[in-house]
C-alpha cells in the first residue's frame, strides 16, 4: 500500500515524538501515489477544453479521465453526471440551488451542517433511536408531502461512525415518488459505494477525507435537475454562446464548471480512488481491527464514554467520539497534543444539533454546553497510535 508523508511533532519538554493522527474525520493526510500524480502532472499543467496546444490537450484528458475514474469509484450510472466542486458542502449547497421548484426537503438532524443547513425550510426530523426508526420517520415524512421531494442523509455519521440504512431510505424515498441526496464524506474513504447498485439519485464528497487534500470533492447523480438548474457560477465555460443573452450549456458538468477548474485537484482526487479501489480488503480489515482495539479500550476505561445513537454492536467506520468525565473535550484534545503527541478533534464537529442530542444538553448555544472528543482512524494508523491513546486517556481520566 502507498505510505503516508511521516511527521514528528514537539511534545512539552521539547523532545520530538512521532505524530498520531488520530483525525482523519476532519481531513485525512495526502497519499504519497496521490502527491506523486499531482507531480507527475505539473509539468504539462494548462488549460483544459479551450486550447489545442500539446499541454492543454493533455491536461483535458487527464481531467476528464478524472472524472470517468471517480465515477467508477463510486458505482455511478453511465448517464450520471459528475460535477467537480471544492467539498461535500460546496456540492450540497449545488444540489441545493438545483431543485426544482416546489420541493420539499427531508432531512434528519443527524446531519453534519453540509447536509443540514443548504435547505429552504426543509422538514427536520429528530434522531431516530434505532435504524428501523429511521426508516419509519422518512417513511412518514414523505407520504405527507406533495410535490417534489428530496431525502437527505448521510452514509456514514461524523459523530459515531455509525452506517445509516440509506438503501432502504432510497427504496422508501423512490416509492414516495422522491430523490435521495446522500452525504458520502465519511463513507468513502473507509467503504466502497456502489450508488448505480443502492439506487441512488445523487451522492457529494470531499477529496479531502479522501487522502487529496487539493481542494475538490464532486457532486454524483442524476442530470435532469442538474441540466435545468441555474449556472453554479456564471462564466467562461458553463456557455454555448454568449450574444444579447447567454447561452447556457446543457451539459452538467460544463453547466456547473465554470471558469478554471481545479485540475490538479481533480487528479488528485482520482488518484485517491485508484489506491482505494485496488486495496479495499486490505483497508476494511484494518480499520476493523483497529477499530475493534479502540472500542474496547475506551469501555474498560472508568470516567470515558463513548458516545453512540445506536447498539454498540451497529456497523460503524472508524471514527469514535468520547467524553471524559471531569474534562472538558478542549482539555483533553489539548493534553493529548501537547503531552502526547496525538492529534484528536474536539467540539461539536459541525454537527451541533446531532452532538448536544447524544450529549444530552438541549439547545444550548454553540459554546455554552461542551462538546466531546472524536479520534478517527484511516490508512496509516497503528497499534502504537491506538496503545498511545489509550494510555494518555487513562492518566487523565
Amino acid at each position: 500500500m502507498s505510505a503516508l508523508l511521516s511527521l514528528d511533532v514537539p511534545v512539552r519538554g521539547g523532545a520530538l515524538v512521532p505524530y498520531a493522527n488520530l483525525d482523519y474525520a476532519a481531513s485525512a493526510p495526502c497519499l504519497e501515489s496521490v502527491q506523486e500524480a499531482v507531480a507527475d502532472a505539473l509539468p504539462a499543467y494548462s488549460s483544459v477544453h479551450r486550447g489545442a496546444g500539446y499541454a492543454s490537450q493533455v491536461t483535458t484528458a487527464r481531467y476528464e479521465q478524472a472524472r470517468h475514474t471517480i465515477k467508477a469509484f463510486t458505482g455511478a450510472r453511465l448517464d450520471d453526471a459528475l460535477v467537480f466542486t471544492r467539498n461535500t458542502t460546496d456540492a450540497m449547497n449545488l444540489l441545493a440551488r438545483s431543485l426544482p421548484d416546489g420541493t420539499t426537503v427531508v432531512v434528519f438532524d443527524t446531519e453534519h451542517h453540509a447536509t443540514l443547513l443548504p435547505w429552504p425550510s426543509p422538514v427536520r426530523l429528530a434522531p431516530p433511536a434505532f435504524p428501523g426508526e429511521a426508516l419509519r420517520a422518512a417513511d412518514e415524512a414523505l407520504a405527507a408531502i406533495e410535490g417534489p421531494a428530496l431525502l437527505v442523509v448521510t452514509a456514514a455519521s461524523n459523530v459515531t461512525g455509525e452506517l445509516w440504512p440509506i438503501a432502504g431510505l432510497a427504496h422508501i424515498a423512490h416509492r414516495h415518488g422522491a430523490r435521495i441526496a446522500v452525504d458520502a464524506a465519511q463513507l468513502v474513504p473507509h467503504r466502497p459505494l456502489n450508488i448505480a447498485a443502492l439506487d441512488l439519485d445523487y451522492v457529494a464528497f470531499s477529496g479531502h477525507k479522501l487522502y487529496a487534500p487539493f481542494g475538490a470533492g464532486a457532486l454524483v447523480g442524476r442530470r435532469d435537475w442538474l441540466a435545468q438548474a441555474e449556472p453554479y457560477l456564471k462564466g467562461g465555460g458553463a456557455v454555448r454562446a454568449v450574444g444579447e443573452q447567454a447561452e447556457w450549456s446543457t451539459d452538467p458538468e460544463a453547466r456547473h464548471e465554470a471558469g478554471t477548474p481545479n485540475v490538479l485537484g481533480a487528479i488528485a482526487l482520482a488518484a485517491a480512488c485508484d489506491h482505494l479501489a485496488a486495496n479495499w480488503a486490505t483497508v476494511i480489515s484494518e480499520e476493523e481491527r483497529l477499530l475493534g482495539r479502540l472500542r474496547a479500550g475506551i469501555a474498560a476505561i472508568d470516567g470515558v464514554h463513548e458516545l453512540a445513537l445506536w447498539p454498540a454492536d451497529h456497523p460503524r467506520v472508524g471514527i469514535v467520539s468520547f467524553v471524559v468525565e471531569g474534562r472538558s473535550a478542549r482539555e483533553v484534545a489539548e493534553t493529548l497534543s501537547a503531552e502526547h503527541g496525538i492529534g484528536v478533534r474536539d467540539g461539536k464537529f459541525c454537527a451541533h444539533p446531532f452532538v448536544r442530542h447524544l450529549l444530552g444538553t438541549g439547545e444550548g448555544g454553540c459554546d455554552e454546553d461542551g462538546g466531546a472528543v472524536r479520534a478517527s482512524i484511516g490508512i496509516g494508523s497503528t497499534d502504537e497510535h491506538i496503545d498511545r491513546l489509550l494510555a494518555a486517556l487513562r492518566a487523565c481520566s
